[in-house]
């Protein structure tokens, strides 16, 4: 199993994106472990996937 890119860490207040190639955040904070998220943007990569996901994560923070 290689090393994933991206990996969920916990913060204070819930779950941020770890970025291990370019070293930083990415993405906003997540109340709710981003696991499907995390599982496209380390598989296929779909921009459209990727980009449902955002705004369904985006929309549980409200």
């Amino acid at each position: 199993m290689s090393r994933r890119r991206y990996v969920a860490r916990g913060v204070p207040g819930g779950y941020r994106v770890w970025d291990n190639k370019a070293r930083r955040w990415w993405g906003d904070l997540y109340q709710l472990c981003p696991d499907d998220l995390l599982t496209e943007l380390n598989g296929e990569a779909n921009p459209d996937k990727i980009t449902a996901l955002l705004k369904r994560y985006r929309a549980l923070k409200r």
